[in-house]
């Protein structure tokens, strides 16, 4: 009896230390609100039901088991949706934001595989305002950088080194998968390092082939970008053409760098980036982006953060309503107050301005409800948003 109770106990024991070494965790954002916008195109002014436009709805699962000599093995599947309607945004995938499994240690980094983010997202976005405090809305024009993740990376091996001294590296090559070896891969890296109160970061990506004619072209999501996911980041037919702007292209770069510095209550950041696309469907395009912001929190629950953004955009468009070589600008003035009513959830205000400049251009904020009719879009939204 003796023995049977000891063996029950010594069971029990293990069942226990299995479980404190290893954790699978469910956890998930929402976000709804109401959004105004002054001229939608055709529509004029517009008052929608509004989702996201401070963080994108998501939930996911998390899980981390403990090998032993620092070395750990990871996994996350990532759900998107649409909280309105409740439907799975990334193009429908079940985990459209991220789905990959890797190995870490505690010495030697992290690699993973599967669908994640570029290097691009991980080092320099985190600096901008659409990639930390100021969200979904608050993107470069058309999010023609991808600071915003509009598209995501399939097929991809990814390694992130250890924190050293303040300095972390990572790279991310993505498989065309395809016999023709360079007809939709992607590779990037970038670096980042932190001084106390100061954060500096850099980061380069190129997708190669994406635009090619062929099945990646038809939709396909066997290479590393898929086009049907992707094809359109904006939505200026008067000036990119019916078919909006495309991001597939024979080759596309994506490079940029920023720092922010944190005093006291006020962070402050200057972001910098540059993206071209050459070869796409409806032209090529080049587009420079200059953002200044900062955050302040007034109490430890009430923020409020601002934005200002320079696009200067070179295009050489060909197709239906193009106009040929153009070079258009945008200037964009973002506001954000936030409340928080509790460390899980809180409420927001924003407002978003954007006036573009040059011959025939035109005013798009993303998700605004349509392209304005004229230079100038102003969209105001106010939400509430939780975690779990």
């Amino acid at each position: 009896m003796k023995k049977t109770l000891l063996a029950l106990a010594a069971s029990s024991a293990l069942v226990s230390m299995a479980h404190a070494q290893s954790s699978v965790t469910l956890y998930g954002l929402l976000d709804a609100g109401i959004a105004y916008t002054n001229n939608a195109g055709t529509a004029g002014h517009l008052i929608q039901a509004a989702y996201g436009a401070a963080s994108s709805n998501r939930w996911g699962v998390r899980g981390t088991e403990d090998l032993g000599g620092g070395l750990s093995a990871i996994f996350v599947l990532e759900s998107g949706f649409n909280i309105q309607n409740g439907t799975s945004s990334q193009d429908s995938r079940l985990f459209g934001r991220q789905a990959f499994v890797g190995l870490s240690s505690t010495q030697y980094g992290t690699i993973t595989l599967g669908r994640q983010y570029d290097s691009v997202v991980d080092f320099v976005a985190p600096l901008s305002a659409t990639g930390s405090w100021g969200g979904t809305w608050f993107q470069h024009v058309f999010d023609n950088d991808n600071l915003n993740n509009s598209f995501r990376v399939d097929n991809a091996v990814k390694y992130t080194s250890p924190l050293i001294n303040g300095f972390k590296a990572g790279a991310v090559y993505a498989f065309s998968n395809s016999t023709d070896f360079t007809e939709n891969r992607l590779y990037s890296f970038g670096a980042s390092y932190n001084w106390g109160p100061l954060k500096a970061a850099a980061a380069y990506l190129q997708v190669q082939g994406s635009g090619n004619t062929g099945a990646q072209n038809a939709g396909s999501t066997a290479g590393a970008v898929d086009q049907k996911e992707s094809s359109s980041v904006g939505k200026d037919t008067t000036l990119f053409g019916t078919n909006g702007f495309q991001i597939a292209a024979q080759t596309q770069r994506i490079f940029g760098g920023g720092v922010n510095y944190a005093v006291g209550p006020a962070l402050v950041a200057f972001v910098y980036t540059q993206s071209q696309y050459y070869g796409t469907l409806a032209g090529s395009y080049k587009f420079n982006n200059y953002e200044a912001n900062g955050k302040y929190n007034l109490t430890p629950a009430l923020s409020i953060g601002g934005a200002f953004t320079y696009t200067d955009g070179s295009i050489s468009a060909f197709g239906p309503g193009a106009s040929g070589e153009t070079d258009p600008k945008w200037t964009s003035a973002d506001l954000q107050i936030d409340y928080a009513l509790s460390k899980r959830t809180d409420v927001y205000v924003e407002g978003l301005y954007q006036h573009a400049i040059g011959q025939d251009n035109h005013a798009y904020i993303s998700y605004s409800g349509g392209t304005s009719s004229t230079a100038n879009q102003v969209v105001v939204t106010t939400g509430i948003r939780t975690r779990f």
